[in-house]
């Protein structure tokens, strides 16, 4: 989505105004419906300010395009500042980085840097490293600069920095060979950069083609899990990503039964937690450090295992891809580290007989480095444990350093943070600014279905173009044919259709499995993964009355284990149940309407908690 695109000449007009800052975030405020904070109007009026003194040179075409805050398909990432034209027939888009740092140090992290921001120092990835990741990322999703053969050169900028041997460190040679950083006194050697690919204006709307050209099939984790294995990059980290991964990379390198580490790692729907996990996996065993990858549920691993049949051996595989009880019995820093994904489905016993100690505690013995990836609000059962604050007494009580961060950087609802903090907002499970769909600017289709059979069909429709659309349900509907197959879970009388659910015939490949569309997903085979469409079935556990969200584990099946003993539980302690519940129920539908990458369909058993969702969604005026 292109914020500001004029002509170097308009820009420059723009700046002369002295009221950079605030057409800017006019623009930021049209386009996306979002307010922008007083720093950051400082910011865009200091650097662009620089910017228009660097191109204001006459050999640089005054038609040329300016592109302000362009925001790159498929994340929620945004570029600073972008020049558009033409070197005779080649068109070119300098991509360029802008940071008001005055200063840099140098860290042992792959492309990572530290340095000061407005609540302190932390780590962050090199300039050059993000310009690169950048560009590299609208080549990945954008077809029309493949196609077209539209030339990217990334750079940055950085005017306040006095230079040292830290950001240009010859250990950053690799991304600033892709990306030339340019510092305080560098302004004419940024001139020379752009001139050299700008020769002519953009009497062809570059960025214009570009923002609505064709959008790239985006990579699941599990198509590309086959590539991955062997070594091949098929995800580029950006940012946030980078920093938890070569962090998880380096503590697992210098761990050992003196100088244990975990790494716990917060982040919400589609920040890459998987992505990084896999990568961060693949990686260390490529290293010789003996790691595997942990789920509670088998959903993720059986798909992974179904993607990689005829690559290793099937016991190989398991022995990368492992449940989360499989370290009861295990030695002391037996493995030199476990990388737990969708942590916070971890439960203090294992299974139903309620084996071993603490899974959380066998994960940490067993291992000289852990990694916990974890989203406290995908927290669906009350047998869920894996929380922050527990993960980390249980590490103090083991004289285990503790390390923390969080993941950002969105791609999944086609990089739409907006959405994800609608569905926050919606469900009643935190307020945020996105009260309606309409304050944002996203390319997600959501929709509500007054008729089950529609939503069917439009799902089935989606599935047509390549298997990646699926129903789900809340588990409200008793599951029928777990003793007699023939049976059917969803009856036509109520929804128009028959199906069920989907635990029989496809398990945990459900997600996967080319003729799966015709059973419902459950949270137990979503949870984790992930398709284009999904449609939602939203039971009477969910309603909403007056405007208020409510819940009823009443109208949860009685064989749903997610919320077993609740009953037993409020009438004894109901100061803690009834918020639990609360929260579980909430979490379920919040996971369930995002495992969309491209749009997320949903109907409502309830007519007013339906007209609820359809008023926030009203057609933008």
């Amino acid at each position: 989505m292109i914020v500001y695109n004029k002509t170097k000449e308009d820009f420059s007009n723009d700046i002369l105004t002295n009221d950079i800052g605030n057409i800017i975030t006019s623009h930021i405020l049209e386009k996306t419906g979002n307010k922008v904070s007083p720093n950051e109007i400082r910011s865009f009026e200091n650097s662009l300010s620089y910017m228009e003194r660097v191109v204001s040179d006459p050999t640089i075409p005054e038609d040329c395009g300016i592109s302000i805050e362009y925001h790159l398909p498929q994340t929620s990432k945004r570029v600073d500042f972008i020049i558009t034209g033409k070197d005779g027939d080649q068109e070119n888009v300098i991509i360029i980085e802008l940071k008001q740092w005055q200063h840099a140090d140098i860290t042992s992290k792959d492309g990572i840097v530290k340095t000061r921001f407005q609540f302190g120092e932390s780590e962050t990835s090199h300039p050059s490293y993000q310009a690169w990741s950048y560009a590299a990322l609208l080549t990945s999703f954008n077809a029309t600069v493949d196609e077209e053969s539209i030339a990217l050169y990334p750079c940055a900028y950085l005017h306040n920095y006095v230079p040292d041997n830290n950001i240009t460190n010859e250990f950053y040679s690799y991304y600033i060979d892709k990306a030339p950083v340019f510092l305080k006194p560098d302004a004419i050697k940024l001139r020379e950069f752009i001139k050299k690919y700008i020769k002519q204006g953009d009497d062809s709307n570059i960025m214009f083609r570009i923002d609505n050209g064709k959008i790239k099939p985006t990579k699941s984790l599990a198509d590309s899990l086959k590539s991955m294995i062997k070594g091949n990059k098929e995800f580029i980290m950006i940012d946030d990503q980078k920093v938890v991964y070569e962090t998880a990379l380096q503590l697992a390198l210098q761990s050992h039964e003196k100088n244990k580490n975990v790494l716990i790692v917060e982040g919400g729907p589609g920040t890459g937690k998987s992505v990084v996990a896999i990568n961060l996996l693949v990686e260390l065993n490529r290293r010789g450090k003996m790691s595997q990858y942990v789920t509670k549920t088998s959903a993720p691993r059986d798909v992974y295992f179904e993607k990689l049949k005829g690559q290793k051996r099937m016991t190989e595989l398991k022995s990368l891809f492992v449940g989360s009880g499989t370290f009861i019995n295990a030695p002391e820093n037996v493995i030199n580290t476990l990388i737990i994904d969708e942590a916070h489905r971890l439960t203090e016993k294992t299974g139903f007989l309620k084996r071993g100690d603490n899974q959380i505690k066998e994960i940490l013995n067993s291992s000289l480095s852990s990694v916990f990836f974890i989203d406290e609000n995908q927290r669906v059962s009350v047998d869920d444990y894996g929380e922050t604050y527990v993960i980390e007494e249980l590490a103090k009580e083991l004289g285990i350093t503790v390390h923390k961060q969080k993941l950002e950087s969105q791609f999944r609802c086609n990089g739409s943070d907006g959405y994800l903090a609608w569905v926050d907002h919606i469900l009643q499970i935190k307020e945020t600014a996105n009260y309606d769909l309409n304050s944002i600017d996203y390319e997600f289709d959501f929709q509500v279905f007054d008729n089950p059979k529609k939503l069917q069909e439009a799902i089935y429709e989606k599935n047509e173009i390549n298997n990646k659309a699926r129903l789900v349900a809340g588990y409200c509907w008793k599951w029928d044919s777990k003793k007699k197959p023939s049976a059917y879970d969803f009856k036509e009388d109520e929804f128009g259709f028959n199906m069920r659910w989907n635990m029989t015939d496809y398990g945990g490949k459900w997600i996967i499995d080319p003729n799966s569309v015709s059973e419902i997903g459950c949270i137990h085979t979503a949870q984790g993964l992930e398709v284009d469409y999904v449609g939602v079935i939203i039971g009477n556990d969910l309603i909403v009355r007056d405007g208020e969200v409510l819940v009823n584990p009443s109208e949860r099946d009685s064989g749903d284990r997610t919320v077993f003993g609740w009953k037993k539980g409020i009438k004894e302690n109901p100061d803690y149940w009834k918020p639990l519940l609360k929260t579980i129920i909430k979490n379920t539908y919040r996971t369930l309407m995002t495992r969309g990458m491209k749009g997320c369909y949903i109907y409502c058993s309830d007519p007013e908690t339906s007209n609820y969702f359809k008023q926030a969604i009203s057609p933008k005026q």
